[in-house]
């Protein structure tokens, strides 16, 4: 295989980890090769690379592992589905910019890339707030997670961190991605800042400099801006500092026991960030990519940056 089709096949690859066949454009975008690579060149190679149509299928607009021909209608089904999720996500996104202390708000997870595997999947976000107030906008962000709740809807506020520390410290394909497919939703300058804070991703993924998936950003206007700046005055000195180490403390203690009973995990809890991931979902992806990569005879490590 020539560079262009070997990275053509470990995208698709990483994509069946999830059971995600791919369109051309998202191909593209999420390929992990060595250096950026046009669209015209991905396409060509799709449609010229003897190799490629021993290994892949496709039908037509999407393309899968060999032996994969099951996972068409299902993404077809997945589409459906996430599209209605769609809309609770924007909904909901609206919300959680409202709350005091949030900066930026980006759709993550399955959803972000209209996997979702059914109609009660999680919605994911990730929040930004201001410095040394993230415990504060996570307790109300939870607030929010217990009303949608009533209706129906999941959503998960799970990675909150403050406007200082938005570079990533573990450093994997795993983390790339998850970083490249998210969706801003609100504070898109910050978004643009966190980026460029882990311009590393781009070893793993040169083509997805941007989000794959755009939408208009949701700015806080008229009596919700203003309620916001009264309660971030009112929690801004010496009362929202307390509670801010109260939640903390609180919090700490639990997660910690928590994180004690896993073998792996992904949590980070102090007082910049609340990831909580306790069950490490990038260690079994990594592991399960890994292995369809031997089975193609491909080198586990296909990156200086890995």
């Amino acid at each position: 295989m020539n560079d262009i089709e070997e990275a053509i096949l470990r995208t698709v690859l990483y994509a069946d980890v999830f059971s995600f066949p791919m369109t051309r454009r998202e191909i593209h975008h999420f390929l992990i090769a060595d250096a950026p690579v046009s669209f015209e060149s991905v396409e060509r190679t799709l449609a010229a690379s003897t190799l490629l149509a021993h290994a892949l299928i496709t039908d037509g607009v999407c393309f899968a592992c060999a032996g994969r021909e099951a996972l068409f209608a299902q993404r077809q089904t997945r589409d459906d589905v996430s599209a209605g999720l769609w809309r609770e996500a924007l909904t909901h996104g609206r919300w959680l910019a409202r709350i005091p202390f949030v900066r930026m708000v980006g759709l993550t997870g399955a959803l972000a890339v209209r996997n979702a595997a059914h109609e009660r999947d999680d919605v994911d976000y990730m929040l930004v707030t201001r410095d040394q107030r993230v415990w504060i906008a996570r307790a109300f962000a939870i607030l929010l997670v217990r009303l949608a709740r009533r209706r129906g809807v999941t959503l998960c506020p799970n990675y909150v961190l403050s406007m200082s520390v938005l570079a990533q410290n573990k450093r994997d394909l795993f983390i790339a991605h998850e970083v490249a497919q998210m969706v801003p939703l609100h504070g898109l300058e910050l978004y643009h800042t966190m980026r460029a804070a882990n311009a590393w991703s781009a070893d793993y993924l040169p083509n997805a400099s941007g989000a794959f998936y755009v939408e208009p950003e949701q700015t806080v206007g008229g009596v919700w801006r203003v309620l916001k700046a009264a309660l971030e005055w009112l929690l801004g000195g010496a009362l929202g500092s307390r509670l801010e180490q109260w939640e903390y403390q609180r919090k700490q203690r639990r997660f910690a026991a928590e994180m004690a009973q896993k073998a792996y995990h992904a949590a980070q809890i102090d007082d910049k960030r609340v990831k909580g991931h306790f069950d490490d979902h990038g260690h079994p992806v990594l592991r399960q990519y890994a292995e369809r990569l031997r089975q193609h005879n491909l080198n586990e490590l296909p990156l200086a940056g890995d």
